[in-house]
């Protein structure tokens, strides 16, 4: 391949994407993070990415199309991650999420390849709506559903219980809350499985769930 791929990171300051970056361009990846808070610029430059300053809650879908139009692939990894209470969690989660689907979906041939980072048994969690998870829960089955129902070329991450443990490796387990208790997944494994994905196709499954494992990343098919 003569041309990089072109990523664009969204929530290029987390801790999964700011793992994910320097990973990407060891792979000769031409990385975009996108971000909101201009102190954390130097940081996200440091790395080696280009960095474009949005506030994902200010974009329209076509402002998400005119954006995505320029990317091969979208990496989706921003979150609320439960600082802004849950007015913020499903402007972001949810709403930020989908409208950059739609704007993703609207771009039709020309659209990029999309993965969207969220957790095991998203699609069919049984959480009590009185719980402080319920409103990122409901965010994120909302994204995951919406993005099954559209034509992109999609993959959805669903990792356990998320550490910032050293790892050897992964194992690819059911998409069920079963199958991931007492399971953890490494914030590290999740951006080496981004950085897969992202340089090569998306493997037969649209949801891989995944914890920390033996098996190299390579082998996941």
């Amino acid at each position: 391949m003569t041309n990089k791929t072109r990523a664009l990171l969204i929530g290029g300051h987390g801790k999964v994407a700011l793992l994910a970056t320097p990973m990407l361009i060891d792979a000769s990846v031409q990385v975009t993070s996108m971000y909101r808070n201009p102190d954390h610029r130097s940081e996200i430059e440091a790395l080696g990415a280009t960095t474009l300053e949005r506030d994902v809650t200010t974009l329209s879908v076509e402002d998400w199309a005119d954006l995505l139009k320029d990317f091969d692939v979208v990496v989706w990894s921003a979150g609320n991650g439960g600082k802004n209470g849950a007015d913020a969690t499903y402007a972001i989660d949810r709403d930020a999420a989908i409208a950059s689907i739609d704007g993703a979906a609207s771009l039709g041939e020309k659209a990029p390849r999309y993965i969207m980072v969220s957790y095991i048994g998203s699609s069919t969690h049984t959480i009590d709506p009185s719980a402080s998870f319920y409103p990122y829960a409901e965010s994120k089955k909302a994204a995951d559903e919406h993005l099954s129902s559209t034509n992109l070329d999609y993959l959805i991450l669903a990792p356990a219980a998320l550490t910032l443990d050293e790892v050897n490796g992964v194992e690819v387990i059911a998409d069920t809350n079963e199958a991931a208790a007492g399971r953890t997944t490494s914030r590290v494994l999740v951006a080496e499985v981004i950085t897969e994905f992202v340089v090569r196709d998306f493997p037969q499954t649209r949801v891989l769930p995944f914890v920390d494992g033996e098996s190299p990343v390579s082998s996941i098919s």
